[in-house]
């Protein structure tokens, strides 16, 4: 794409962070900005508020800046509606970036009905599986894929896990994330050290209660912390157990040449063919994966190499596309 055009792609979240906007946007040549108003919290009670004061902000960014390219995130599927009104005035084209959890999260499923009118005017919708992209296809929607994105890391910092082995855990203590499962395997493998990334509060007390003394709970780590813990660790273990769902932890990892053991799904093991352990949702599969990983690490990580390459590959190929379709 032309310097011109790049500086005029927008990608808007609704949300207080996201790496995958950050670095689309970046990969593109355009500027990522988070809108989320927090003052309002996070409940039924003033969610709409909280919706009304974010789509005045999307507006005003947007006339104001008068992008030529608008990303935006979903969930929620609300933010495109603001994005969509401004493109269809402005004869600017748009694209909705759709998480797994846009179709497979119960809150925002009784909103596909909103979601399939806001996807047939997108110029497309990104979804990260075949499987995410057969279904917006059906309702006369063009969808592409983009699973994951190269990632302009931060610096790492001088931090340093303990001697032997050592597993990051990316979490975010979500609905489909099997933390009790992850609690219980690090508790049979005592000789291992697990650092669990995330808000714990989000756990339950129950599930707190399971900690081992060999899993440290990280909570939310600066970005260079972050980086350091990746890139330090034998490996990056990120689960979920829902089908269908990328896993944004394991392709950081991958971009960082790390191994990876994540949960036992086709699309999974599409993403990441090389360098990674698969597990069950079970306590001593994951335990027995952990091992495995651990027992073989210098065989794993010679693959992370061929996986972060080929990763990279893909998406040039990726990029070329979006270019012509957004672009020309």
């Amino acid at each position: 794409m032309s310097k011109s055009n790049a500086n005029r792609v927008l990608f808007i979240s609704w949300a207080p962070f996201c790496s995958r906007s950050d670095n689309i946007a970046r990969e593109l040549g355009g500027r990522s900005v988070m809108i989320y108003h927090s003052f309002w919290g996070s409940n039924y009670v003033t969610v709409l508020l909280k919706y009304f004061t974010q789509t005045c902000s999307t507006l005003g960014l947007l006339l104001s800046e008068r992008p030529r390219v608008v990303f935006v995130m979903t969930p929620p599927v609300i933010a495109c509606i603001p994005v969509m009104l401004y493109c269809a005035i402005f004869r600017a084209r748009w694209v909705m970036d759709a998480h797994s959890a846009t179709f497979n999260n119960a809150r925002w499923q009784a909103l596909t009905f909103l979601t399939k009118i806001l996807a047939r005017s997108a110029a497309t919708t990104i979804v990260t599986t075949p499987h995410w992209q057969k279904l917006v296809q059906s309702w006369g929607a063009r969808s592409d894929i983009i699973q994951d994105v190269p990632i302009a890391f931060a610096k790492a910092s001088d931090f340093t896990p303990p001697p032997g082995h050592n597993i990051a855990v990316v979490c975010t203590f979500t609905f489909d994330e099997p933390v009790e499962s992850i609690f219980r395997a690090a508790a049979k493998a005592p000789e291992i050290r697990f650092h669990v990334t995330g808000n714990a509060k989000r756990a339950s007390r129950e599930v707190l209660a399971l900690k081992p003394a060999n899993l440290e709970l990280t909570g939310f780590l600066p970005d260079s912390d972050y980086v350091a813990l990746l890139q330090r660790c034998t490996a990056v273990m990120c689960l979920t157990t829902l089908d269908h769902t990328m896993q944004r932890g394991a392709y950081e990892a991958a971009y960082l040449g790390k191994p990876i053991v994540t949960s036992d799904f086709g699309l999974l093991r599409q993403a990441f063919p090389i360098a990674t352990v698969y597990v069950k949702d079970d306590p001593d599969a994951i335990a027995a994966g952990v091992r495995e990983m651990c027992a073989n690490a210098e065989k794993y990580t010679r693959e992370a190499q061929d996986l972060r390459k080929t990763k990279l590959s893909i998406w040039a190929q990726v990029k070329t596309r979006l270019g012509e379709l957004l672009f020309t």
